[in-house]
């Protein structure tokens, strides 16, 4: 039991801003391992969100507060997947070869490739979110904890999946995606299930389609570009496979 509440808070550490255990460090070991709980860092993201909906509505317009809620999962998290989208925009962008767009993926400056996606990629958030919360704010808010949790795993699945593109030791995720057993993976599975169970229609179900292709497809993008995955393919991967939830379920939802 004290071994997995040090990968759990492993996890905590690297995946989001939240003050952690002084025993939690980057140990390879751990940072392997801690990748099982990717998708319950999702449920604890998402749980942000719409806490603070939730609390915010008493005294605030409905549109300022998915503004607001949004700006609460980017400081659980610091930004650490909105970083990778924006890194992966900007190389996938303005690089035509591999070394070309792994050189500008490790730059720290953003450039307008990224900052056009993220813009995009944020209104789209918050259009989504606001239009989910008109229908529903029940649905809305089980849709939300359903694209932070799923979209982890989704992220988490590309690991076991497809291969890790270089060797780099500055790579931010090196000690920890570069592989993923069966066993991490089907603990991450479990932990998401239950965000489908919310709904209690197996009609929920569906979203796996969208999301699924968009991965496979991100995936078969990145390895024909670069070879295969880097943490901010992962961090983009989590990120859009988020948005393709929300706009799935805004589809799903008069049928369900």
């Amino acid at each position: 039991m004290k071994n997995e509440i040090r990968i759990f808070f492993t996890a905590l550490m690297f995946y989001t801003r939240i003050p952690c255990p002084s025993y939690a460090d980057h140990d390879e070991e751990y940072l392997n391992k801690a990748t099982r709980y990717f998708p319950l860092i999702g449920w604890i993201v998402g749980a942000g969100a719409v806490l603070s909906i939730y609390l915010l509505q008493f005294i605030l317009p409905l549109s300022v507060c998915v503004i607001l809620s949004l700006a609460t999962t980017v400081l659980i998290t610091g930004s650490f997947h909105e970083d990778g989208f924006a890194d992966v925009c900007d190389g996938f962008g303005g690089g035509w070869t591999q070394s070309k767009i792994l050189e500008i993926m490790k730059d720290s400056r953003v450039g307008t490739y990224g900052v056009v996606g993220l813009l995009i990629l944020f209104i789209l958030k918050i259009a989504a979110t606001f239009e989910l919360l008109q229908l529903d704010i029940a649905f809305a808010f089980k849709t939300i904890l359903l694209a932070h949790v799923l979209s982890r795993f989704t992220a988490e699945s590309v690991i076991f999946t497809h291969e890790y593109a270089r060797e780099d030791a500055t790579s931010k995720v090196k000690p920890l995606a570069k592989n993923l057993s069966l066993k991490n993976l089907l603990i991450g599975g479990m932990i998401t299930v239950p965000a489908f169970l919310l709904f209690q229609n197996p009609l929920v179900f569906v979203v796996f389609i969208p999301v699924y292709a968009m991965k496979m497809y991100l995936a078969s993008y990145y390895t024909k570009w670069i070879n295969g995955y880097t943490g901010d393919c992962l961090g983009a991967t989590q990120q859009v496979t988020e948005g393709i939830v929300y706009l799935t379920m805004l589809a799903l939802w008069k049928f369900m």
